[in-house]
């Protein structure tokens, strides 16, 4: 309904002073802290002290990341673009003996939280009690299941019974208690909560937890859901909870063994709907019900589940390229959506237990529909397990968000108005898509100018899209190696052709410009207004007053003065029986191997000998590239990392290493086995030896290094 009006301000550059619709506001929880700051909810989407945005959600865990490592991963999510902090409060991981909480160590959320403050990120909390995030028994504590399955009338899980829900209210009253000081209207950066998890309700259940939280003291600017699966019965009290949405580029919980089945290509289109056909299929089946409700559609459209990456189950092993991401935001982004949420933006690893795995597993009682692995949540993500950087998710991902940062304003405010499979028009932006994975890999997508309006000029281009505002020039990144043209009106109403160089600046009528090349493009970071660019091809990032810049070398002859690569022996113990028999599991998919099963791995012991300094032991990685079925890595006996082949290698924190002793156990890969592989993979198992796989290519040890960048 704003179109015209918009355009028309767009052409004018006025779009960003279009006063808030007080009629479409959403009130929730105390939307102003102590400095006066407001973070306010209407029909569009964030309001940010009365000025429309576009912020960047993505989803890293905590519980899943060294304590010592938070504050700089959360200064590399923010140089990824990222504004807003997502993070599941995994039950398991703080209560797993009733009564006795763990708050410690990396379960000290107050301390996380209290980082993201101090770096300048929002936070929203998913407070549960049921997560998912393919934990043991999607977050819920052993003695909760137990309970619930010794007297179900009053112990019901994720129902109003009464057991259950005072077990949930001292959940929250923990919860609360570590971050009550960090609520927005406390000063702090948490904004919002979510309620439950990929819930179908009953609308009372969602009701009785949020006056739970409000009664507690979560009074925050606003309050979430998964908008998936549809409401049995549907809501029945409009704006008590915004409904964020969700897709996904593949699924490791899908059941079959095929390339991009049901509707996952429909990820890569722009589409009307909010709804994913493909989340949690598993759960809630290949025909779920994408329709919107014509109240639904009163809300904004954010998300909270773009597909960052994807992990592998046993029985589904996607190989991640990095071109996903990129291609699903500009989908969701040019069908009206004004907040891109990744799950997963960063990796992580699982606690250790050795009571039992804190993964999903077919064997457990609860969330019980795919084997994963034991340690890794590695989710092939923008920043891995170990923050390694995925540079094409990355970059891709990173220059949608200067653009939404620098013209998310004026964005936020334009409503679709063309929209088809593959190209969208909001206001004076254009989005198109071509790319779908493995079905269409050739393809591109971009966003690019249609009349864009900058200081007096008016740009439109097919071949290269904005990038950012820095320094009082304009930056543009070619699209899909097209030689830039931009056609520009000058203030007098001329129009010309430009066919400007790459990665130099050209004026016109004394406005600066550069169109970078994707590679340079890569180097390039906007901090604080201004234009850096990385020097080694690391991702840079502020540290006080400081420019970091961060680079992973691997084997390295010489790291630094004071440290050298490690020396790392390898000796081979014992060769691999037999292919095991693979069953289906209880979900009726194909079943991990248990303990046992590695007394008939491939045994190798791994002798390391660090040189120079062990300062920098936290810096270097064992990178172990192999093929096979499943490797484990052991030290001293305990398992410290797994890995589901899917033809990419396995990292190790060679902290958890050194001076222990070091087994790696590889499963051999049979092509008999009832599981998913990427053509690739399919082809290298296909030309092995008796249609069997299993070998142990090379260790190498990489250093992540911090250099002082200009």
């Amino acid at each position: 309904m704003y179109f015209s009006r918009i355009l028309i301000m767009c052409m004018l550059g006025l779009a960003h002073i279009l006063p808030v619709d007080a009629q479409n506001m959403f009130s929730f929880g105390t939307a102003t802290n102590p400095d006066g700051r407001t973070l306010q909810v209407d029909s569009h989407g964030i309001i940010i002290d009365g000025k429309h945005g576009i912020p960047v959600m993505g989803e890293i865990h905590y519980s899943r990341v060294p304590r010592k490592d938070w504050r700089r991963e959360v200064r590399k999510m923010k140089a990824g673009g990222i504004t807003v902090i997502a993070t599941y409060v995994f039950w398991i991981h703080h209560e797993e003996q009733e009564g006795i909480w763990d708050w410690s160590d990396n379960r000290d959320l107050h301390e996380f939280v209290r980082i993201c403050q101090q770096e300048g990120m929002y936070v929203v909390l998913r407070l549960g009690p049921f997560c998912h995030g393919e934990v043991y028994q999607g977050g819920m504590p052993v003695w909760v299941v137990e309970k619930a399955t010794a007297d179900p009338k009053q112990f019901k899980l994720r129902s109003e019974a009464p057991g259950f829900l005072a077990a949930t209210q001292r959940l929250y009253s923990n919860i609360y208690a570590q971050v009550s000081d960090l609520l927005w209207k406390h000063g702090g950066p948490v904004i919002g909560v979510q309620l439950e998890n990929e819930c179908r309700g009953p609308w009372s259940y969602y009701m009785a937890l949020k006056r739970m939280a409000v009664s507690i003291g979560f009074d925050v600017p606003f309050y979430t859901r998964t908008g998936w699966p549809k409401l049995n019965g549907g809501e029945k009290d409009f704006s008590q909870m915004l409904p964020l949405y969700g897709d996904y580029a593949d699924g490791f919980w899908d059941r079959t063994l095929d390339d991009m089945p049901g509707d996952y290509p429909k990820a890569f289109i722009m589409k009307d709907t909010r709804v994913s056909g493909v989340i949690a299929t598993e759960t809630f089946g290949t025909n779920q019900d994408t329709r919107m409700d014509k109240k639904d559609l009163e809300y904004p459209y954010l998300t909270c589940e773009l597909g960052g990456g994807m992990m592998t189950a046993y029985h589904r092993r996607i190989n991640i390229s990095g071109r996903e991401a990129f291609p699903l935001a500009v989908c969701k982004v040019g069908a009206g959506s004004n907040l891109p949420g990744y799950y997963m933006y960063h990796g992580g690893t699982n606690p250790y237990n050795p009571k039992h795995t804190m993964a999903e597993c077919q064997a457990s009682p609860v969330t019980n529909y795919n084997d994963m692995p034991l340690m890794s949540y590695d989710f092939q993500s923008p920043l891995g397990e170990f923050g390694q950087l995925n540079a094409t998710a990355f970059h891709q991902t990173r220059w949608f968000h200067q653009f939404l940062a620098d013209w998310g304003d004026e964005l936020a405010l334009m409503d679709v108005d063309s929209l088809s499979d593959h190209y969208a028009r909001r206001g004076c932006f254009e989005f198109r898509n071509y790319y779908v994975r493995i079905l269409h890999e050739e393809g591109w997508a971009s966003v690019t100018p249609k009349g864009m309006l900058w200081k007096g000029l008016t740009i439109t281009s097919e071949s290269v899209q904005p990038f950012a505002k820095a320094d009082g020039q304009l930056y543009f990144i070619t699209v899909d190696g097209k030689k830039p043209q931009l056609s520009i009106r000058s203030s007098k109403g001329k129009t010309r052709s430009y066919k400007p160089g790459l990665d130099r600046p050209f004026i016109v009528e004394g406005q600066t410009m550069t169109v970078l090349s994707p590679e340079k493009a890569k180097s390039a970071f906007v901090i604080d207004g201004s234009m850096h660019f990385a020097n080694h091809g690391g991702i840079i990032y502020k540290d006080g007053d400081r420019f970091v810049e961060e680079v992973w070398i691997e084997q390295p002859e010489s790291l630094s003065s004071s440290v050298s690569a490690p020396v790392v022996e390898i000796v081979p113990v014992r060769q691999a029986g037999p292919p095991r028999k693979v069953s289906l599991g209880g979900a009726k998919v194909a079943e991990m191997p248990c303990n046992s099963d590695f007394d008939q791995a491939a045994v190798w012991t791994v002798k390391i000998e660090p040189k120079g300094n062990l300062d920098e032991i936290d810096n270097l990685f064992l990178k172990v590239d192999y093929k096979g079925d499943v490797a484990r890595v052991y030290a001293d006996g305990k398992l410290v990392e797994d890995n589901f082949w899917n033809g990419k290698p396995m990292l190790v924190r060679l902290s958890e290493l050194v001076g222990k002793s070091v087994e790696i156990k590889i499963l051999p890969l049979s092509k008999d086995y009832p599981i998913y592989l990427q053509k690739e993979q399919k082809a290298e198992l296909e030309r092995a030896k008796d249609g069997v796989l299993l070998s142990l290519d090379r260790l190498s040890v990489i250093w992540r290094r911090e250099l002082i960048s200009d």
